[in-house]
């Protein structure tokens, strides 16, 4: 149930490291442990294992052009993980009601905003059943009009328990949500702490002009 935010500026590893944690990127070095076991990347059993516990929400949403909002949310459930279509299709409704989607179950991505198709795609990942949902810069492609519909999904997996990691550059998104937020630079981790230290009372100098820039611009 914790969510955990990175923050940082562009380029400094943030979203290659969500792509680690789904074997998207293999690591060089150091190790990944979920539920205190190892995982080895070059083990096509333990990239299954890492997949079926962690889903990953991109900027880019991603969707099946040729299919509706419905079959893109059934769709890997089924083929991927061979569960009763049923059950799925049962699921994928409930998911898409969640996130305010009920009425475009028929829809083709091309027919809806950034913002919905953004929806769809946490829908999607939801239907997998994650234990921990990645989500990387999921609202830096929307009109700013868009992002708070998608923000308010994120606020209703946070206020259920969900498990989440988010990449994020909505400061005050971040300082709301997150149980605690990491601060990072050049690939590297410069300081974890709450949300209120980082914000109010970063430890390290390289944070403190990250934030008093960001909430300058603000």
């Amino acid at each position: 149930g914790e969510i955990v935010s990175l923050i940082g500026p562009s380029g400094s590893g943030k979203s290659s490291l969500l792509k680690m944690l789904v074997g998207l990127l293999i690591p060089k070095s150091g190790d990944i442990n979920l539920n205190n076991t190892l995982i080895k990347f070059n083990n096509q059993s333990d990239l299954r294992t890492l997949r079926e516990q962690i889903a990953i929400v991109f900027q880019q949403y991603n969707l099946f052009q040729n299919m509706n909002v419905l079959k893109n949310v059934c769709i890997a459930p089924t083929k991927i993980q061979k569960r009763n279509p049923k059950e799925v299709n049962e699921q994928a409704l409930y998911l898409l009601e969640k996130v305010g989607l009920k009425d475009k179950l028929k829809s083709y991505p091309d027919e809806l905003s950034g913002g919905q198709q953004q929806r769809v795609a946490i829908a999607r990942a939801l239907c997998l059943n994650p234990q921990i949902l990645l989500l990387d810069e999921i609202t830096s492609a929307l009109d700013p009009e868009l992002v708070k519909e998608v923000l308010d999904s994120i606020r209703l997996l946070a206020a259920e328990g969900m498990t989440m990691l988010i990449v994020s550059h909505e400061m005050s998104f971040v300082k709301e949500v997150s149980s605690r937020v990491v601060f990072m630079d050049n690939g590297s981790i410069v300081e974890v702490n709450s949300p209120k230290n980082i914000f109010e009372s970063p430890k390290e100098k390289r944070t403190l002009d990250f934030v008093s820039k960001i909430l300058k611009d603000k």
